[in-house]
């Protein structure tokens, strides 16, 4: 004890430099949590908007029909309205999409300067978005917004073809490594002839050779994990499980 008290007061200074590592590791913690936190945000946000968009049960007979006069905006506002879903449906087809995520890993990367780009669009043309198609906008708003939306096409074009084109080629040799063994395991993970111990064990290594790797939502974990618990199919009652 009495070489552990000389020792601290001796190198007692070193506690200064060591509360700044630890002060920077902790900063990037938090800087990480908030960005996955921000990237959940914006994919339920897009998944709620395209939700509000889809077609509502036509009226019955006993229900009565309000009659409403269409704001002169309406038929631009649908046709913007379609446009800019149509965007968003395509880029949940990648983030939602764990295989497309490791075919096309920059597509979900923010640090990438034209996927940064779409996704500054994407707020832009969601923040800028009327409450409803029969909302009253003027005229500039109008043109505010179908500029938005046609930047967040332009936008989304650009990342997609640049994603494709990339690949993994920006990856080392063993995060490539990494990919391709992801993809295998994948592969086992969703199979419904594998068994669920093997695709229960194929998807936890899964998770361990993306993990820190790319981005993944949470959405995205939780649609792999719908397709990883599928039941086996059933047999046709009679059928010879040899199959002869």
């Amino acid at each position: 004890m009495h070489d552990f008290w000389a020792f601290a007061g001796s190198y007692w200074w070193l506690i200064f430099p060591a509360m700044a590592v630890l002060g920077g590791v902790g900063r990037a913690w938090e800087r990480g949590a908030r960005a996955r936190h921000q990237r959940r945000l914006e994919i339920l946000h897009a998944k709620g908007e395209l939700k509000t968009a889809q077609p509502k049960p036509v009226a019955t007979a006993a229900e009565p029909k309000p009659i409403t006069k269409p704001t002169p905006t309406q038929p631009q506002l649908e046709r913007l309205f379609a446009a800019h879903d149509a965007v968003t449906a395509r880029w949940l087809d990648y983030e939602l999409d764990v295989a497309k995520l490791i075919a096309f890993p920059t597509i979900s990367d923010g640090r990438q300067p034209l996927t940064a780009a779409f996704l500054r669009a994407k707020k832009t043309a969601d923040r800028l978005r009327p409450a409803s198609a029969k909302a009253h906008v003027t005229d500039a708003e109008l043109a505010e917004y179908a500029g938005a939306v046609t930047d967040f096409e332009v936008a989304f074009d650009i990342a997609e073809r640049e994603a494709r084109r990339l690949r993994d080629s920006d990856f080392s040799e063993t995060e490539r490594k990494r990919l391709a063994t992801a993809k295998q395991l994948l592969s086992v993970a969703v199979d419904e002839a594998a068994t669920p111990a093997e695709r229960q064990l194929a998807y936890r290594r899964v998770r361990d050779e993306l993990d820190g790797l790319i981005v993944v939502s949470d959405e995205a974990i939780t649609v792999l994990e719908e397709k990883v618990a599928l039941p086996l199919p059933s047999r046709t009652p009679g059928a010879d499980p040899a199959g002869a």
